[in-house]
């Protein structure tokens, strides 16, 4: 009995194991290549949102707070000052009238309204911006002393000046009394718009992060 020397199915066998093997890494590679834990992470992007530090008080009015916020900012005058006054004035009425003829959040008298650039005294923003010009004007005037300058803002600063301390107004003396308690403070520090921020701690921001 002879045997054919070749047998011709072997010759393609042999490449088998060969082409497992390359079949087993295209596949495995290819997959890793494609795999979604190496596509490219979304990267979370960080911003600061401005924020209004939380011991400045509040009316319960977010839009006036911020009215409030950025007067004082673009003056130089503490928020916090503004706030105190406010309060007293109006109590956060912008439609207040006083029997003297004062009006809006900051009770402004006409002529003082007029002078610091108030046309309409229920218009909030303007008139909060007009009474904290002359807060400011007041403080420059009596070298940051608080209470002559609200003393001022209640009487005059001729009834400053013609009693050379607070007005022997009852009236005038328990308004300082009132508003010195609320802000804490009889002492403000005559700053420029932009030493305000840090003079007065106006810097709180909060971060936010928003993935792609």
């Amino acid at each position: 009995m002879t045997f054919p020397r070749k047998f011709p199915r072997l010759h393609a066998v042999k490449f088998g194991p060969f082409a497992i093997i390359s079949l087993f890494f295209l596949t495995n590679f290819t997959g890793l290549f494609f795999s979604p834990v190496l596509a490219p992470a979304a990267t979370p992007t960080s911003s600061f949102i401005e924020a209004i530090p939380s011991d400045i008080p509040v009316s319960g009015d977010c839009d006036l707070d911020w009215m409030i916020y950025r007067a004082g900012e673009k003056a130089g005058v503490d928020p916090r000052f503004i706030h105190a006054v406010i309060k007293q004035e109006s109590r956060y009425k912008n439609a207040a009238v006083s029997h003297a003829g004062a009006q809006g959040l900051m009770q402004l008298m006409p002529a003082t309204a007029k002078r610091f650039g108030n046309k309409d005294p229920h218009d909030a923003a303007s008139n909060i911006e007009a009474g904290t010009k002359y807060l400011k004007w007041l403080i420059k005037r009596f070298d940051g002393d608080v209470k002559l300058a609200l003393a001022g803002y209640n009487a005059g600063e001729g009834a400053v000046d013609k009693y050379n301390g607070i007005p022997p107004y009852n009236e005038t003396q328990n308004y300082v009394k009132k508003i010195v308690a609320n802000y804490g403070k009889t002492f403000h520090p005559v700053v420029s718009p932009a030493e305000a921020r840090q003079a007065f701690n106006l810097t709180t921001t909060v971060a936010s992060s928003n993935g792609l």
